[in-house]
């Protein structure tokens, strides 16, 4: 008998566990975040990262983040950016003020698209 009760016990306490709704726990940092990046770097690597992190009053994972998108912005930022010479940027003014007359294969580039879209506003 006292067998019998032990698993009566334990049914119950199982069937409790599933029929209880299940609180809704308040979303912490990490649970607000859905990706997750690893890396193998050397020790000396890592130690250097931590220094800094520690200057910068940042967790080693805030410090990591920051920089990654600091430096994925200046990467970005860097190709839509278009760095001239001063002869380069004195040419290309000079072009715009006075440009070249059109070649005959741009005449009838020209002339083959009003050919085919209609004329151009």
């Amino acid at each position: 008998m006292p067998m019998r009760a032990k698993f009566k016990h334990a049914a119950v306490k199982r069937a409790s566990k599933l029929t209880k709704p299940k609180r809704a726990q308040k979303p912490t940092k990490a649970g607000r975040r859905s990706a997750r990046i690893e890396a193998r770097i050397t020790p000396e690597n890592l130690a250097v990262i931590k220094r800094a992190a520690e200057i910068q009053g940042r967790s080693l994972s805030d410090f990591i983040v920051a920089s990654a998108q600091e430096a994925a912005h200046r990467t970005i930022d860097e190709t839509q950016i278009i760095r001239l010479s001063v002869e380069d940027q004195r040419l290309i003014a000079d072009a715009l003020i006075s440009p070249p007359e059109p070649t005959p294969s741009l005449i009838s580039a020209f002339e083959t698209h009003r050919r085919l879209f209609g004329p151009t506003r």
